[in-house]
């Protein structure tokens, strides 16, 4: 292999949103530094479900619930 082809991994600081905190192995700068988190996954909306709403395009929705009513 070849040498230097791998980067070089050490031990940084994760703060979290909430102020969590915790050490993880990365390349991120260099040793002992802190990565401050803008978002994660207690306030992202792909984790969080950011209150989505389906849309009913040509009555597809509306036609799935009425078939789907009685089932639960």
């Amino acid at each position: 292999m070849k040498k230097d082809l791998h980067p070089d991994y050490h031990m940084i600081k994760v703060v979290m949103t909430d102020g969590t905190e915790y050490m993880t192995r990365s390349t991120y700068g260099k040793e002992g530094d802190t990565l401050v988190l803008d978002i994660d996954s207690s306030n992202h909306p792909v984790w969080t479900g950011g209150g989505q709403q389906l849309l009913d395009r040509a009555g597809r929705v509306s036609r799935f619930k009425d078939k789907f009513k009685g089932f639960a």
